[in-house]
């Protein structure tokens, strides 16, 4: 009788433990897309925050409030009130001034859209999180994961105003290294959902061809190369060092400016030199000219297995070439905003593709990444 009650336990324990299981699996299509939904917001909201650097907007709001800035100037009243907080900047008093109020209204609206996009990325994100989370949809560590993302997402909205605070006193321009701070911080939250939901759709294999692991490494290491790249382009920005040496592939016919280490110390170089901010750009632009094509034909020669993964290579290499035709054209045509947007726009694409690629090799090679 007990070791019949005992069987009888077991088997619903397994019926419920295999329709959890089932409920997971037929929920990772869902949550793949939540995810991507996610991923593209935030892709519009970088598309957003490099118009709004480019345009000169970012310090027209002068005051974090993530709940009561919600609402922009209703009236004209409201509107002078904001307009009355800006003409206090240094950016207004030495850059503006004479600024009239459908002028300021121009460049609020870039930075209310961005902030406003920030505060909707929060919401579409934690708002399934927690119902997913109620509904048992999610594994534990995925909990924590995505957990990880969300103070992730946290961090970016007080390292966002941490960088424009920067702007409002003194010099009228936010910090060089913030600002990097600020965009790599994006892709990670970024490459961290996308890799999730590539998961989800793709799960691994298992144990893949052995010979495919180092393929995997050079693609992970090509994705932190994006990153140096989006960093030092974020220097750039900062220091609006594309306003200058406008020629190619040569600075002013130096492959390595006299200016590059001009000012002492020698380190401060790497974040207030103007030439030395577009000069490690563009090195950074040159190795990957080199190694994305080396590392295609690598694993094109190698026959790596699954359309996917072949898909993926060809997808990165021809992002490589578009974002360098676009940034090359951004740097000659002396940065216009609509180049330089779909250049910053081009940084967050070809990033995601190394990521896609990454993520595909990473399936068929094994479950793990290989240690070192």
């Amino acid at each position: 009788m007990g070791t019949g009650l005992q069987m009888i336990g077991q088997s619903a324990v397994l019926r419920a433990t295999s329709s959890a299981d089932f409920r997971r699996r037929s929920a990772s299509p869902s949550i793949a897309a939540w995810l991507l939904i996610c991923c593209a917001l935030l892709f519009a909201m970088i598309l957003v925050g490099g118009i709004t650097r480019l345009t000169h907007s970012g310090l027209s709001i002068t005051e974090w409030q993530p709940i009561s800035g919600i609402l922009p100037p209703l009236d004209r009243a409201a509107w002078t009130e904001e307009f009355r907080k800006y003409q206090a900047t240094p950016e207004y008093q030495l850059v503006n001034r004479g600024m009239s109020l459908p002028e300021f209204q121009s460049i609020f609206w870039w930075e209310y859209v961005h902030r406003l996009l920030g505060r909707l990325i929060g919401v579409v994100f934690f708002v399934p999180l927690f119902y997913f989370a109620v509904r048992r949809r999610l594994a534990a560590d995925l909990i924590l994961r995505l957990g990880g993302v969300l103070a992730l997402g946290g961090v970016q909205g007080v390292l966002g105003w941490y960088m424009v605070q920067s702007g409002l006193v003194h010099d009228p321009r936010v910090s060089p290294l913030r600002l990097a701070a600020h965009l790599v911080l994006a892709f990670l939250i970024l490459g961290s959902m996308l890799w999730t939901a590539l998961t989800l759709l793709y799960p691994a294999k298992g144990e893949g061809p052995v010979t495919l692991r180092p393929l995997l490494r050079a693609a992970l290491c090509l994705s932190g190369l994006i990153l140096v790249m989006v960093a030092s382009g974020a220097l750039v920005a900062g220091l609006h060092a594309g306003l200058g040496y406008n020629t190619f592939p040569l600075m002013n016919g130096h492959w390595v400016p006299p200016e590059w280490l001009a000012i002492r110390p020698w380190y401060a170089n790497f974040y207030s030199n103007v030439v030395t901010a577009q000069f490690d750009h563009r090195l950074v632009a040159w190795a990957l000219m080199a190694l994305t094509p080396w590392f295609w034909w690598r694993a094109r020669s190698r026959s790596v297995p699954g359309g996917r993964a072949r898909r993926a290579l060809d997808l990165l290499l021809l992002a490589l070439v578009v974002q360098v035709v676009l940034g090359i054209s951004t740097l000659l045509l002396v940065v216009p905003v609509p180049l330089a947007a779909a250049h910053q726009g081009g940084a967050v694409l070809l990033f995601a593709a190394s990521v896609n690629a990454a993520h595909a090799l990473y399936r068929e090679s094994s479950g793990r990444p290989a240690a070192g």
